[in-house]
């Protein structure tokens, strides 16, 4: 999953800047935060490993695999948020990415550097709330492109995003809720 699903799958504002550090820090550190981040930390593995053994994402892979090969994941985690971005109402999304600005700026202290610089231009361009639109997972897509190590710069992924947009919402309409409720047990544990 990507930064929406992440946040949106917090239980407390703390849990919100540990889902959000996780990708930030090395492992050593984690201990390091308060407990409530820690668990934010933990969260966030927990849904990245349950999604990526997950039966749905792992077909829906297939859609990019044969473009993107081993990168394949990070695009589909991309085209996730824009469905997730898509059943929230407008309110809710506006009212959940508000939220998750005005957090990290709350815990500002806690954020490594690279992490504070990613923040400005996300809110910036108001990332969280874009994934709703198209061009908005275009440019997310572009994103994943330009960072990664091993691909050009010029696949036409976000074209497969777009040929096989209704398959991969069915992947996510039966993937999302196996995951809240796997985020709630986890949640459960803490």
């Amino acid at each position: 999953m990507n930064y929406l699903a992440h946040s949106f799958l917090t239980f407390s504002d703390e849990q919100i800047v540990g889902q959000f550090l996780e990708d930030f820090i090395p492992n050593r550190d984690r201990f390091s935060y308060p407990l409530k981040m820690q668990e934010g930390i933990t969260l966030h593995r927990e849904i990245d490993t349950f999604t990526d053994s997950h039966p749905e994402l792992r077909e829906a892979k297939q859609i990019f695999s044969p473009l993107v090969r081993l990168y394949s994941g990070a695009f589909v985690d991309v085209s996730m948020d824009y469905f997730l971005a898509n059943s929230l109402s407008e309110e809710v999304l506006t009212t959940h990415t508000k939220r998750v600005y005005l957090v990290l700026r709350k815990f500002e202290e806690f954020l490594p550097e690279r992490l504070l610089r990613m923040l400005d231009g996300m809110e910036k361009d108001n990332w969280l709330r874009n994934y709703r639109e198209d061009l908005g997972i275009k440019y997310s897509m572009q994103n994943v492109l330009n960072k990664a190590k091993y691909l050009d710069k010029n696949l036409a992924v976000y074209d497969v995003f777009l040929n096989n947009k209704p398959q991969l919402q069915k992947h996510f309409d039966v993937f999302f809720p196996d995951l809240v409720a796997h985020a709630v047990i986890v949640n459960s544990t803490f």
